[in-house]
Formats: structure tokens, C-alpha cells, sequence
């Protein structure tokens, strides 16, 4: 078993990024060093939205009005996807091959190219049929798919994540088809940590 990975209530903010990111988990507990008592839980989804609540009584950095490709903050290349037409059991395979979360489920044939989230989930009935008829019958965990675009600000993505209180954006190109994918780690990496000269993700 790994060792807990925890913070006190003596740590910063900052730390709690970097232990949340340099770990890659997504719960951090707050542990009062005496006692031992879990105080509290941090979960990337909570801190960006202390920062989004936050961030407006302080001075904006200039970098939130680049673009996010300027930035280079998200997965570009080999973004993981599955055809509505795969079996569930392919995209299972993607799920633990590629370590991922959640798959953009893009349409085969003529349409919007890009279809619905799959999120992993523990409970899979028929591994057989494919991914667009569990989506059907919701044997899945179903999620909507919230895009950006490679040409939108920093600020305009985070506000998105914050207001939309999602995990990812699927960054997508004019005809939609999915480009990358924009996660909170990588908003907290580029929001807290970079400006540091601290690459959590990578290290």
C-alpha cells in the first residue's frame, strides 16, 4: 500500500495543489497533526472554485487573457477517443491503457463528430454491445459535453470549469471534432504552480 498522501492546516494553498498533482489523486485530506482527525477533504474541483470566487478581489496576471494554445495548457497530442460504434470492452481497454477518466465518444458516420462523455464507472453490464447503445440504456455513467476552443482565453476556460463545476473540457476544432482535452489539473498546474516555475504534472 502507498502511504497517505495528506496536508495540516498549516500548509498553503500552493501545497495542496502540488500534493494533489504531483500524486495525481484527487482527494486531499486535511489532517490535524495532533489528533489525527480528517478536518477536512480538497478536491481540485473546490480549490478552482476558491480561486475563481476569489481571484476577482485581487489583480488578474496578464497571462489569463492568452489563449489556452498559447499556453500550451491541456493534452494536444494522441487524445484519447472512442467510436460510438466500439464495443464497451474497447473502451474499458482505452480507460486503463491510456489511465484516463472520462473518453469523448465521436460519431462514425455524418454528424457532429463529437457525441457525449464516457466516464468510467465500476458497473458495466454487457460488455458486448457498443458504446453508443449503453449510452442508450445508460448502463453508463453519462456525462454532457461542455468544449473549447484552442482560440479562448485562460479566463474564459476557467470560468467555464468553475460555473459548469466539470472535471474536463474537450478542447474541439471548427468542425468539432475533439483536438485535446483541458483538465483541472491542468488549470491549476498553469494557474498556481507555473507561474512558481514548479511542473507537477511532469516531474
Amino acid at each position: 500500500l502507498k502511504p497517505l498522501v495528506y496536508i495540516s492546516p498549516s500548509n498553503s494553498l500552493f501545497d495542496a495543489v502540488y500534493s494533489l498533482l504531483k500524486h495525481k489523486i484527487h482527494r486531499l485530506p486535511v489532517i490535524e497533526p495532533i489528533s489525527g482527525n480528517v478536518l477536512h477533504i480538497l478536491t481540485h474541483k473546490r480549490i478552482l472554485k476558491f480561486l475563481h470566487i476569489f481571484g476577482s478581489t485581487i489583480p488578474k496576471p496578464r497571462f489569463l487573457k492568452k489563449t489556452v494554445q498559447e499556453l500550451c495548457v491541456g493534452t494536444f497530442r494522441d487524445v484519447a477517443v472512442v467510436p460510438e460504434t466500439a464495443p464497451v470492452y474497447t473502451a474499458l481497454e482505452i480507460f486503463v491503457d491510456r489511465r484516463v477518466s472520462a473518453l469523448p465518444v465521436i460519431n462514425d458516420a455524418a454528424g457532429p463528430p463529437l457525441r457525449q462523455h464516457l466516464a468510467a464507472q465500476k458497473t458495466y453490464n454487457n460488455l458486448d454491445i457498443s458504446v453508443r447503445d449503453a449510452l442508450r440504456q445508460r448502463t453508463i455513467c453519462l456525462e454532457g459535453v461542455l468544449t473549447c476552443y484552442p482560440h479562448e482565453t485562460m479566463e474564459d476556460v476557467i470560468d467555464r470549469m468553475a460555473k459548469e463545476q466539470v472535471h474536463r473540457l474537450v478542447l474541439v476544432d471548427e468542425n468539432q471534432y475533439p483536438r485535446g482535452i483541458v483538465s483541472l489539473s491542468d488549470i491549476l498546474q498553469a494557474l498556481v504552480l507555473t507561474p512558481a516555475g514548479i511542473d507537477a504534472l511532469n516531474s
